[in-house]
């Protein structure tokens, strides 16, 4: 009877979709309205909605996107990094310790325009292997308002800067990350404890919360020996 009634739900929601798109209620080429508020719209579960948009996809009323999002491996291993950098290592298994190099107030009247504001908070870190050799160098940007403007002094919550900015009511919701391959600078090549010039990938993220306000960039060089880039595309087997 469950299997039953969880079949009807889907049904449901695959006629209804149907109905909307056959009468140009939803507009070819334009993407749906987000799982979330279709769900709740639709009285059902986001499983439910996943399982009723499959079938959609099937009958070809509605594609998805290829070519996936791409993702940061340390190890061979995906990192999560929505969970945060510190988590998602922790959650290898990998022996990583974090060193705090910076902490403070900062101004940047340059990024006014890009970020609406022009006062923000800097957090350097440093990630060593158990060995103690240096495997990444981040250094995080974040709006000194709403609160974090007390974040030097106060510090983190479980030394997790995404804990953190949530319990401040920042969770990030959209953004993009660039990934490149350049040379370390003198300064950062001395952090790190290898030779100026040595090539280390270099990840810039910029991440916006729900209400759109910019929360947080990071700027990552991270070792190429330990991490890697990997994408993913086209429609699974």
């Amino acid at each position: 009877m469950i299997r039953q009634a969880r079949f009807n739900k889907k049904q449901h929601v695959v006629d209804e979709l149907v109905h909307r798109i056959e009468s140009g209620r939803l507009v070819d080429g334009l993407p749906l309205p987000e799982e979330d508020k279709l769900a709740q719209e639709l009285g059902v579960t986001r499983h439910t909605l996943r399982q009723a948009l499959t079938e959609l996809e099937r009958r070809r009323y509605i594609a998805t996107r290829a070519g996936g999002g791409s993702v940061v491996t340390y190890d061979g291993i995906t990192l999560d990094q929505n969970n945060g950098w510190t988590q998602a290592l922790a959650d290898t298994g990998a022996r990583i310790h974090t060193e705090l190099l910076r902490f403070e107030a900062i101004e940047r009247p340059e990024l006014l325009h890009q970020f609406g504001v022009s006062q923000f908070i800097t957090l350097d870190r440093r990630r060593r292997r158990a060995d103690g050799t240096a495997v990444s160098l981040e250094r995080s940007l974040m709006p000194a308002t709403n609160g974090l403007e007390s974040l030097p002094r106060v510090g983190l919550i479980d030394d997790s800067l995404t804990i953190t900015l949530a319990a401040y009511g920042f969770v990030g919701e959209r953004g993009d990350q660039w990934i490149g391959a350049e040379p370390l600078t003198v300064d950062d090549a001395q952090l790190l404890g290898r030779t100026p010039g040595t090539v280390f990938l270099k990840a810039l993220r910029t991440t916006y919360d729900r209400q759109g306000r910019f929360m947080e960039q990071v700027e990552s060089w991270l070792d190429p020996q330990h991490f890697r880039m990997h994408q993913s595309f086209g429609t699974p087997l």
